[in-house]
C-alpha cells in the first residue's frame, strides 16, 4: 500500500482559533458553543466519521499583547481568548469514539513535570492509549508575567529547560514502575509490589524530583510526542525527542528542506528517521462547485480581521504596527532580535519565497490568506495530493475556518475523493495511537528513542 495521509483537526478550546474575525460569520457556532460539552462530543463523532487520526489541541497561557503594546486587539476579536483547558475535554470525547486520538499542548516552561506526567498517564489510561503530548516552550510575554516572571526566559534556554523536562518525564513514565508491579496478591495482602516501584531521584539544573511516579504504566507509557519548531534549536530538539513534527513553509520545497534537515538530525541522535512523521498545515474551502467555493471565500474574506492577524503575529516578538508608518517600498527587515517564536518571524523573511517589501508584508495582513485551497472536491483533492507528494510530508493539521461547517464539508466532499485515490484510509487500524502511526512498531517507544534508555536501565538493574 502506498503512503496514506495522516490527518489531524487543528483545534483549540476557545471562542476562536486562527479564524480571525469569523465569529461574525452567520454559520459560525464555535464562539457560542465552545463552553458546551455537547459541542465537543458532536465534534468527536464527526471527526471519527471522517476517519481523522486525531484532534490536535493547541493552547497558549497568555494574551497576545505585542501588537500596539496592547491586549485590546486580541481581546476585541477573540484571538484565542476566551480560552479553556483542552485536557479536560479528552475523556468526554474519548468516551464516544473508539479510534480518534487526542494531542494536547502543554508547555515545559511553566508547568512542573511531575504533575504533567500524571495528567498524561491518566489520559492515556482513560483513552486506552490514544493520547499525544504536543511539547511547546511558550512564546508570549504575557504568559511569562502570568507565571511570576518579569521577562520571558530566553529562547534557547527554554529549550534547555524542555530537554531536562523530558528527561524527568521519561524517568517517571519509563523507569519508575516495572511491568507487573500491580500483583493483586490476596495471600500476601499486596496490591502493588513495593519492590517494583522506584523513586527516580532526579537532580538537575532546573528540576529536582524524588518520585516515584504516582500512576501505574499506561498503554503507551510515554504518550506520543508531538513538537513544532523551525529554529535551529527547535529542529534539534524535535529531532531528538519528537515522533510527529509540525513543519511550516510557503512552498513544498521549503517544507521538504525542513523535513530533510530534521531527519538528518534525528540520525545524528541515533534515531531511525522512519520513526518520525512530518506534519504540515492545511486550510481548505470546498463546495460542490468551484463557483460556490469561490463565493464562500469571498464571504469569509468579508469578515476577516486584519487587527487580529497582526496581533497573532506578535507571537514572533515583533510589533507589526512599527512598520505601518514606514515607506512601503522599503525592504522588510527586523531591526532587533526577540525571544518570541522564531518560526513566526521566519514566515516573512527567510521562509518567504522572495524578499518582501514593507508594503507587501502589510498587505498580507489585510486579506484572507490566498494560500488557502479553494475549489470543488476534485480541485481540492488535486491540490492536497500535490502538496503531499511534493513536500514529502506524512500528513496535515487541517485548519477549519467556519466550525463545524467547514469540517462537515471536508468530510462529505473531499475525504471520499482522497479515499478513492488510495491516499486516505477507509478504516482505522487497531491499537494505540503509536501503533496506528507506526504499524511496524509497538505501543511503547522504540529502542532508538532516548527515553528507552531509562526503560532498559530499569531492566538491567533487576537482572
Amino acid at each position: 500500500m502506498s503512503k496514506q495521509i495522516i490527518l489531524n483537526a487543528f483545534e483549540m478550546n476557545s471562542a476562536m482559533h486562527n479564524s480571525h474575525g469569523f465569529w461574525k460569520h452567520p454559520e459560525s457556532k464555535r464562539h457560542r458553543r465552545y463552553k458546551d460539552l455537547d459541542y465537543w462530543i458532536e465534534l468527536a463523532k464527526l471527526l471519527e466519521k471522517g476517519k481523522f487520526d486525531a484532534v490536535f489541541f493547541a493552547d497558549v497561557l497568555g494574551i497576545y499583547d505585542v501588537y500596539r503594546n496592547s491586549k485590546a486587539p486580541s481581546i476585541r476579536d477573540g484571538l484565542q481568548v476566551p480560552l479553556n483547558d483542552p485536557a479536560l475535554l479528552v475523556s468526554a470525547m474519548a468516551s464516544v469514539t473508539e479510534n480518534l486520538s487526542f494531542a494536547v499542548t502543554v508547555s515545559t516552561t511553566y508547568e512542573a513535570p511531575f504533575g504533567n506526567a500524571r495528567r498524561f498517564s491518566t489520559l492515556d489510561h482513560l483513552t486506552k492509549g490514544r493520547v499525544a503530548w504536543n511539547v511547546v516552550t511558550s512564546y508570549l510575554p504575557n504568559a511569562a508575567r502570568n507565571f511570576g516572571l518579569q521577562d520571558m526566559i530566553k529562547h534557547d534556554e527554554r529549550y534547555g529547560i524542555a530537554d531536562e523536562y523530558l528527561e524527568v518525564s521519561y524517568k517517571l513514565w519509563e523507569r519508575s514502575w516495572e511491568d507487573g508491579a500491580v500483583v493483586e496478591n490476596k495471600e500476601t495482602n499486596t496490591l502493588v509490589d513495593p519492590e517494583k516501584v522506584h523513586e527516580i531521584n532526579h537532580e538537575g539544573t532546573y528540576f529536582k524530583v524524588e518520585g516515584p511516579h504516582l500512576s501505574e504504566p499506561s498503554p503507551q507509557r510515554t504518550p506520543v510526542i508531538y513538537q513544532a519548531g523551525t529554529s535551529e534549536r527547535g529542529r534539534d530538539f524535535a529531532a531528538k525527542h519528537a515522533e510527529c513534527i509540525f513543519v511550516g513553509g510557503p512552498t513544498p520545497e521549503r517544507i521538504r528542506y525542513y523535513s530533510d534537515d530534521i531527519r538528518k538530525r534525528a540520525e545524528k541522535h541515533g534515531r531511525n528517521p522512519d520513526n518520525i512523521k512530518i506534519i504540515s498545515f492545511l486550510s481548505v474551502i470546498v463546495a460542490e462547485t468551484t463557483e460556490e467555493a469561490q463565493k464562500k471565500f469571498e464571504e469569509y474574506a468579508s469578515v476577516w480581521s486584519p487587527d487580529a492577524a497582526k496581533a497573532q503575529y506578535g507571537a514572533s516578538g515583533y510589533d507589526i504596527a512599527e512598520y505601518e508608518e514606514m515607506d512601503p517600498d522599503l525592504p522588510f527587515e527586523y531591526t532587533k532580535t526577540t525571544e518570541g517564536g522564531h518560526y513566526k518571524a521566519a514566515t516573512l523573511t527567510k521562509d518567504a519565497p522572495k524578499k518582501l517589501t514593507v508594503g507587501e508584508v502589510l498587505k498580507r495582513f489585510e486579506t484572507l490568506d490566498h494560500s488557502i485551497i479553494v475549489g470543488n472536491p476534485t480541485e481540492v483533492a488535486d491540490a492536497i495530493q500535490f502538496q503531499f507528494e511534493q513536500s514529502g510530508v506524512d500528513g496535515f493539521n487541517l485548519n477549519h475556518l467556519v466550525t463545524p461547517g467547514d469540517l462537515e464539508a471536508f468530510i462529505d466532499l473531499v475525504v471520499p475523493v482522497l479515499q478513492e485515490r488510495g491516499l486516505y484510509k477507509k478504516d482505522y487500524s487497531d491499537g494505540t495511537l503509536r501503533e496506528k502511526l507506526f504499524p511496524e512498531g509497538a505501543s511503547i517507544l522504540p529502542d532508538d528513542h532516548p527515553a528507552s534508555k531509562y526503560r532498559h536501565a530499569l531492566a538491567k538493574s533487576n537482572r
